[in-house]
């Protein structure tokens, strides 16, 4: 989605005449495009910002900027823009009105008005349409398509309902007109985003009704999609996969937690039986399809018995991959008010285990798979 978002970012900015520079100490301007899923992330941007000091412009945007608004000057003085995630349409206008201010000399000694008060715009609610439509692609192969914003689940360990806001879903029409001209500059295979991709629906027109019209489009080779939620998705998905030619065979299908207990107190909507039917049915029906998750260890609460059914429900799943991730807990969400998080140290040991247990498994499917091919 920030992938997405940064090439949006790049195409307004572009068609108000700015250009991109080949490095950063080349630019007058550097943009940082955030990620709030992880404290890690947000130390990582932290650190980066105070690198650059000076007359260069810094600007914070994403769910960051969206997460600390305006006390995002206070933890950076450097920072002279704030934009979240549905407001980044107003950063080349924000951006013009702060070079125009640089370029004057101040009254009286006084500090130039609008670098003095800083600017921050977080309170957008819908972001306008023709953001998607400026033919910037950082792949000339490849294009990333966005079909829904936001997200409604508040899974308890999340933020991203709070700094992306509720789940809307773009018109298909409009999602089809940018696969289009993304078609015409030469690109060839698309990814579709969404939080949660299986959730699309606008008006008659779902999620499975929507690959079939992308599958129709003349020039595209491949596409896939990225993410599903187990709550939504479903047999009629796994046999889009199946029969559309173009589609690839995959499927990203998180599972979080092999706890009954842990997916309940994440809120997932789900309990591993109804995630087991689910990949049993993907697999009976999509002959060959790859399968690949999502993982956090070290959830508020997780005993030695939780980690050990999930270790169980990894082995019993065989996934060609997962990405594993030590739980970082995040302002403002549900689990962040809760007791007893692991200590670091054994969320390290925990992580190692299944993930050396992951690469064991993937190396042997891969495996098999070259000898099955000779």
């Amino acid at each position: 989605m920030n992938v997405r978002d940064s090439e949006v970012i790049c195409g307004l900015l572009q068609k108000a005449g700015y250009r991109i520079s080949v490095t950063d100490q080349d630019a007058d301007v550097i943009i940082f495009n955030t990620c709030s899923v992880r404290k890690h992330a947000e130390d990582r941007v932290w650190s980066l910002m105070g690198s650059y000091k000076g007359s260069k412009i810094i600007g914070l945007v994403g769910c960051m900027a969206q997460n600390y608004k305006e006390q995002a000057f206070t933890r950076d003085a450097n920072i002279s823009f704030v934009v979240g995630p549905q407001d980044i349409d107003k950063i080349p206008k924000m951006l013009g009105k702060i070079l125009e201010t640089r370029g004057q000399s101040p009254n009286n000694g006084d500090s130039p008005r609008l670098l003095e008060r800083k600017i921050w715009e977080t309170e957008g609610k819908l972001r306008p349409e023709e953001i998607y439509h400026t033919d910037f692609y950082q792949d000339t192969n490849h294009a990333y398509v966005v079909i829904s914003e936001g997200c409604s689940n508040f899974c308890s360990y999340c933020v991203v309902p709070y700094v992306r806001g509720p789940l809307r879903h773009r018109k298909h029409q409009d999602i089809l007109i940018e696969i289009r001209e993304a078609i015409a500059r030469g690109i060839t295979k698309v990814t579709l985003l969404g939080q949660n991709v299986n959730a699309y629906q606008d008006n008659q027109v779902n999620f499975t009704k929507l690959l079939g019209q992308v599958n129709a489009l003349e020039g595209i080779k491949e596409f896939d999609f990225f993410t599903s939620h187990p709550k939504d998705a479903g047999v009629d998905s796994f046999k889009a996969i199946r029969d559309l030619d173009k589609l690839a065979k995959r499927l990203h299908l998180p599972l979080q937690s092999g706890a009954d207990r842990i997916l309940k107190s994440m809120n997932r909507g789900y309990a591993v039986k109804d995630y087991l039917a689910l990949i049993d049915s993907y697999r009976k029906i999509v002959k060959g399809g790859r399968l690949t998750t999502d993982i956090i260890v070290g959830f508020p609460t997780e005993t030695d018995q939780d980690f050990k059914e999930t270790c169980a429900l990894v082995k019993k799943a065989r996934f060609n991959a997962a990405y594993i991730f030590k739980y970082s807990s995040r302002p403002g969400t549900e689990a962040a008010k809760m007791a007893d998080e692991l200590k670091p140290g054994d969320k390290e040991k925990r992580h190692k285990k299944i993930l050396d247990l992951q690469r064991g498994i993937s190396k042997e499917i891969r495996s098999r798979q070259t000898d099955a091919k000779n």
